[in-house]
Order: structure tokens, then C-alpha cells, then sequence
């Protein structure tokens, strides 16, 4: 897998794709040597020649899913109605696409006595998932809670990973949420409803040991919007924010 770099970032080979929930699939991207990047960082990809009539080339952002220690550049997305959506199922193993990055600072604190509470709707779990999977491969101290709401166990990305994470790494706890899981086609006996500061309060320490959380969230702009309001109005400041917002792209 020749990989070309250029001074607009290089060009990866795609290998294939995953469904990992309803509507939702992980395309992976062949990664060059020595390429390095943090759990949780965002790369720009752009589609070369992209497949079907009309679809638009253009640049789109994603949290790179994968986690440093693995092989291959993962991204995930939810399926829509677009031209570069259409394209994107379209790929062929060998089709090239141009990448850009790494980017951002959405990522884990280096105070390991300052829990992380990471607060996730829907593909917004991207990032986060490269972050437990790191914590867990570099047995990092840091205590980590992860909660993410969907609308159904069907909808939900990398349940069954981030359970066996959770199992691997006793630092790790993980809380998926169902807003509609009458819907399900499978029962579901866990917690229910968006996220809220009573369902926060439940796994997550307020202090430990005189050390407060630092929060995440990461998932469309009016959850994030909202997560944000409702920390804030629980006494939790700013400073102890951070947000990675998906507005979807067409």
C-alpha cells in the first residue's frame, strides 16, 4: 500500500468498510509509516475521483476512530441522503482519498487524579472510542466514565467493544443510554432517557479526592449545546469543558 505525501497531506488507500450499527458504517484507511496521532484527534479527508455522477468532491472532517496503536486510519459515519455520503458507500478497496491532519486538542488531560467524563450522542462516540481503547492498550490510571445516549441499542456503535473494555480496564466505566428503547427490537435493561445531571450524579464521582472531573462531549451541535447548559447550571465551569460538535454535512 504505496502511500503518496504531498504538501496538502497524504493520499491513503481505502481497504473496506464495516456496518458497526444501523446506518452507520467504518471505512478503513490504510496508514503511512511513522503517521502519529492522539486519541482523539480529527482529520480532513477528501474523496479523489470520487464514484457516481454528481458527487461533490469537497473536504469533511472526521474523528479518527482507530486508536494509536493499531494498524490502520478507521473513520465512522452515519449514512445519509447526500452526494458524498452516496460516494463514500461507493468505494472500492483501492479507491485513494486524501487526508489531512492530525487536528484538535480533543483530548485526554494529563492530571490523571482528575477524572474524565465522557459525554457521548450518538456518532459522537467516535473519539471517545480511540480514547478508552488508548487508556486501556497504555493502562492509564485515569478513572474514565463513559456514557452515550441513542434512540436504540440498533443505533449504538461499538457496544459490545466498549464492554469488553470496560471489563479489561477497572478504570473504565461504561453507561450507554436509550432514549426510545420501546422501538428496540430487543429488550433493553439498561439506563433509559437523554442524559441528564441525575444520571451523571449516579456514576460519577463529583470529587475525588478533592479533584473535580473534567468533562467531554462530543455529538450534534444542539445535544453538545444542551450537555453544555445543563453542566453549567449544575455549578460546573467552563474551564472544565470540552466539546467536539457534529453538525452533519451534506
Amino acid at each position: 500500500m504505496a502511500i503518496e505525501t504531498s504538501p496538502r497531506g497524504n493520499v491513503l488507500k481505502f481497504i473496506g468498510k464495516v456496518e458497526v450499527a444501523e446506518q452507520t458504517l467504518e471505512f478503513h484507511l490504510s496508514r503511512p509509516t511513522g503517521f502519529e496521532f492522539k486519541a482523539g484527534q480529527s482529520m480532513d479527508l477528501t474523496l479523489i475521483d470520487p464514484p457516481g455522477a454528481g458527487a461533490a468532491g469537497g473536504t469533511r472532517s472526521f474523528s479518527i476512530n482507530s486508536a494509536p496503536d493499531e494498524p490502520e486510519l478507521i473513520f465512522t459515519t452515519r449514512l445519509r441522503d447526500s452526494a458524498f455520503k452516496r460516494a463514500l458507500l461507493e468505494l472500492r478497496p483501492g479507491a485513494l482519498i486524501r487526508a489531512e491532519g492530525p487536528f484538535g486538542d480533543f483530548t485526554l488531560h494529563n492530571r490523571v487524579t482528575r477524572p474524565a467524563v465522557l459525554l457521548a450522542g450518538g456518532i459522537g462516540i467516535t473519539p471517545f472510542r480511540s480514547i478508552v481503547r488508548r487508556a486501556a492498550r497504555e493502562h492509564l490510571p485515569h478513572r474514565i466514565i463513559l456514557i452515550h445516549c441513542n434512540r436504540r441499542p440498533e443505533d449504538a456503535p461499538f457496544q459490545d467493544e466498549l464492554r469488553r473494555l470496560e471489563q479489561e480496564n477497572p478504570h473504565f466505566v461504561f453507561v450507554p443510554t436509550m432514549t426510545h428503547p420501546e422501538e428496540s427490537k430487543h429488550p433493553w435493561r439498561g439506563e433509559s432517557g437523554h442524559i441528564s445531571w441525575a444520571m451523571i450524579s449516579r456514576y460519577v464521582p463529583t470529587r475525588n479526592g478533592g479533584q473535580a472531573p473534567i468533562f467531554y462531549m462530543a455529538g450534534p451541535m444542539k445535544l453538545v449545546h444542551d450537555l453544555r447548559a445543563m453542566l453549567n447550571a449544575a455549578g460546573v465551569d467552563d474551564d472544565d469543558i470540552r466539546t467536539e460538535d457534529f453538525s452533519g454535512y451534506p
